[in-house]
């Protein structure tokens, strides 16, 4: 038996861990095992910067319109709900706290869900709502590795290294 870590070591999206977190409520029941294993030995702090930031859930999709993550945190992008509500602070302020409780814990690793305007580490939608991808970094992945936090995707476990 593994003896539980003293503090978490890894920050991860709270929706690859099976929390009640995603958009549309629903649960990521293919939850990989090295998760699995990590959350069991008290290595893994769950966090959702959406919820984080004080939206719902469930809650509208949201894209980012006029570029990617560094660009809402320059001021340059808006994240908006299909209806065409601007939800930009929200998706900033949960990046913020994101990154302020990788500070408190001295986390230098995230694992976050591709796909996502706030965790999207290699890809987010084009903000057109058309279920296209491009290339590029959310808000809370932009924010964290613009700290140095390493953020990888849920795709790229294999290739982390973490003590368990």
């Amino acid at each position: 038996m593994i003896a539980p870590a003293e503090r978490p070591v890894i920050l991860v999206s709270a929706c690859l861990v099976g929390c009640r977190a995603r958009y549309d409520d629903t649960i990521i029941e293919a939850v990989d095992e090295r998760l699995v294993r990590w959350v069991a030995a008290g290595l893994v702090l769950p966090f959702c910067p959406e919820t984080a930031g004080g939206l719902t859930v469930p809650r509208s999709p949201a894209e980012i319109a006029g570029g990617a993550g560094q660009t809402v945190l320059t001021g340059n992008a808006r994240v908006y709900t299909r209806a065409g509500r601007d939800v930009t602070t929200a998706f900033v302020d949960g990046a913020r706290l994101a990154l302020d409780a990788c500070r408190h814990f001295k986390l230098h690793l995230a694992v976050l869900k591709d796909g996502s305007p706030s965790c999207g580490t290699t890809r987010i939608y084009d903000g057109r709502f058309r279920g296209c991808q491009v290339a590029g970094q959310g808000v809370t992945a932009a924010l964290l590795a613009t700290h140095g936090v390493a953020v990888y995707s849920e795709d790229s476990l294999a290739t982390l290294k973490v003590p368990v």
